[in-house]
């Protein structure tokens, strides 16, 4: 076997995609014009719909959504009480130490579910999230200092704060509570929430920086810097966005061996993000959910300082990750010991870590590359990794998570109600609730389309506003009408993104009749035309299933394949079969058939003839000559509401033969 280095160095010269086939492979798109440097031009970027004009009522995630509500939200505050949350706050505000209860960075939880439940408020009024809100502020407030600082870990222990930036959490706490208060600013108009996240900012901003009487240094854990850029654009003060730009551009100068005390001949700051400077980034490394967070506030900051050199590193880092350290489902990091990334192609299947945070992540970062370029490619990722990774976090009843979700399971790994590193749940809460906000974005003489999603939104153009209307049963069906309700924005074009997975000829109707006027553009379809109300477009997406194999390199998906059909990935659950999992063979000639049912909250099905090998009676370990086999069904659901029903085994890529 070859050593390691020489491993790394020849799988770094392998230049070819993750998957052979087109999973969702269009060739980066350059145009002629180039930045100085040689970087990509920047373009404007494009302005996302916000999530509360956007309304869901298509059969995958409106349900989501309402249980997201109804059942997760509720469920998120109740497990915060019973795991102490509370109870260190209310430590904090009366000034004990002693009996702090969970991670150091628990106050980020309380912080994200207070931003999930402001989106819940945002979409329309409840209750009893409008009183979880109440109690969570008032408990926050009363342990709050008086100079703005708030961080229980710190307080109850009894600890001198911003002494281990590295470990300890404590910005990255105030990015999420920034984003909350930001998040119930914007849903509701209560400031209460927002003016205790500004106090602690401000004084974060008097600590840090590079001026007179102010210390170097960031977090350990990107975040506060998305926060701050939010917070920047809420109340129009400059000095949160240069707080968040100088976090940015000083990560890589190695601030964490000096305040750990390590040689730097012995120090490697990968795991921080802390190796390398921002635009020196070649590949996707360290801690994912770092990695994703620092880069999405990367672009964050170079959409406003028309940053195309971090652009270009961001594009490139990217590229990476899709093209070698990518799941087939959309999720990244695959490394239990550093939940995150190790070499090209380390892509395990049991062992698979892509943690649900990190999904959530990469659609944040594929959300923003969309916004910047204009390129579909970026939207695709969003969409793959929303309906498959991110999915899977949550179960269909809204009360259990993945935090760690394989690609195969001999039948022990389940979701739970919580975790003591709970990360997690309230992260996927806040996407659901937010998850209109990813369907529309607009130019400046465009509508963007990048999610199919049935419903209605109300967008706004600079010469008026448009309302749609979208029909469909997709995921399950690529056959979409969208409809133009009301206009008064004149000319524009509806940009209809084609999906990387779409390798047909695409259905197009204007107003009932075929057209073959629309051109292609950055993976869209456009449409340009004066719109008026009554005007209607339907689309009709191929949806065959596709037999996925791996890249060569990736050593345990080969002679194997995975199923998908539209965005779906699917998987086959042992509940689904009487022959183990382990004997499964899907022949290379297997007509595969799409069957829609009302399991698991009513998806389409894969069905398929198959093989399973026999188990021999005598139960030798080893054998010669090449055993038999027997008829067998396959039968595959969507992986993202697997472990739904009783407990078993799970595979998501199929031996074929």
């Amino acid at each position: 076997m070859t050593d390691r280095l020489s491993r790394r160095a020849f799988l770094a010269a392998a230049g070819t995609p993750l998957l052979a086939g087109p999973l969702l492979a269009r060739p980066i798109a350059r145009g002629a014009t180039a930045a100085p440097g040689g970087g990509p031009a920047a373009a404007s970027p494009l302005a996302a719909v916000d999530y509360r004009r956007v309304r869901l009522a298509d059969p995958f995630w409106a349900p989501r959504q309402r249980v997201n509500r109804e059942v997760t939200v509720p469920h998120l505050f109740a497990q915060l009480h019973e795991n102490g949350y509370a109870s260190n706050l209310e430590r904090a505000a009366a000034g004990q130490t002693g009996g702090y209860r969970g991670p150091v960075f628990a106050d980020s939880d309380v912080h994200k579910s207070l931003e999930a439940a402001a989106y819940c408020l945002g979409s329309g009024p409840d209750a009893r999230i409008s009183a979880s809100v109440d109690e969570w502020t008032r408990l926050l407030r009363a342990a709050q200092r008086p100079d703005g600082y708030l961080d229980t870990a710190y307080l109850v222990q009894g600890k001198t704060r911003f002494t281990n930036l590295r470990d300890d959490h404590e910005l990255y706490c105030l990015g999420h509570l920034i984003e909350g208060g930001v998040a119930l600013r914007d849903a509701t108009g209560r400031r209460d929430l927002l003016e205790i996240a500004v106090r602690y900012a401000d004084l974060v901003e008097a600590t840090f920086g590079d001026g007179p009487g102010k210390r170097p240094g960031y977090c350990g854990h990107p975040e506060i810097e998305l926060a701050l850029v939010r917070l920047s654009r809420l109340t129009g003060d400059r000095k949160y966005f240069r707080l968040a730009q100088g976090f940015l551009e000083h990560r890589g100068d190695k601030f964490f061996a000096a305040e750990h005390k390590t040689p730097l001949d012995k120090y490697d700051g990968t795991y921080w993000l802390d190796d390398v400077h921002l635009r020196e980034h070649q590949v996707i490394s360290g801690h994912a959910v770092r990695a994703l967070y620092f880069y999405s506030a990367a672009l964050d900051v170079a959409a406003e300082t028309h940053d195309t050199e971090t652009l270009a590193a961001v594009e490139r880092v990217w590229r990476n990750a899709t093209d070698r350290r990518m799941f087939v489902t959309g999720g990244l990091g695959s490394s239990a010991h550093n939940e995150g990334f190790t070499d090209d192609y380390d892509l395990p299947t049991f062992s698979a870590y892509q943690e649900t945070c990190a999904s959530i992540a990469f659609v944040y970062l594929s959300h923003r590359l969309n916004r910047a370029t204009g390129e579909a490619r970026y939207a695709d990722m969003v969409e793959w990794a929303l309906y498959n990774a991110v999915a899977a976090g949550v179960s269909l009843s809204g009360d259990r998570f993945f935090y760690v979700n394989p690609l195969a399971s001999h039948g022990s790994h389940h979701r739970k109600a919580w975790y003591e590193c709970a990360c997690c749940p309230p992260n996927v809460a806040r996407l659901v609730a937010t998850l209109g906000g990813y369907a529309y974005a607009t130019g400046e003489r465009d509508v963007f389309v990048n999610l199919y999603l049935a419903g209605s939104a109300d967008v706004d153009l600079p010469k008026g506003r448009v309302r749609l209307e979208v029909d469909s049963q997709y995921p399950w069906d690529g056959r979409v009408t969208l409809s133009v309700r009301e206009s008064t924005a004149g000319e524009f074009a509806l940009r209809l993104r084609v999906p990387g997975w779409c390798d047909g000829t695409v259905g197009l109707k204007i107003n009932g009749e075929a057209s073959a006027a629309a051109r292609r553009e950055k993976g869209y379809l456009v449409l340009s035309r004066a719109w008026r109300g009554g005007d209607r477009v339907e689309l009709d997406l191929p949806m065959p299933i596709r037999r996925l194999r791996g890249h060569p390199l990736i050593e345990e998906t080969a002679d194997r394949v995975a199923l998908s059909r539209g965005p779906i990935v699917y998987c086959v659950e042992q509940a689904d079969t009487a022959a183990p999992l382990p004997t499964l063979r899907l022949p290379q000639g297997a007509g595969l058939r799409p069957e829609r049912s009302d399991l698991l909250g009513g998806v389409t099905v894969l069905r398929a003839s198959a093989s399973a090998l026999a188990v021999p009676s005598e139960r030798r370990l080893y054998a010669d000559g090449p055993g038999s086999a027997g008829a067998a069904e396959l039968f595959a659901v969507p992986y993202c509401t697997w472990d739904n029903r009783q407990a078993g085994p799970m595979r998501v890529w199929l031996a074929t033969v």
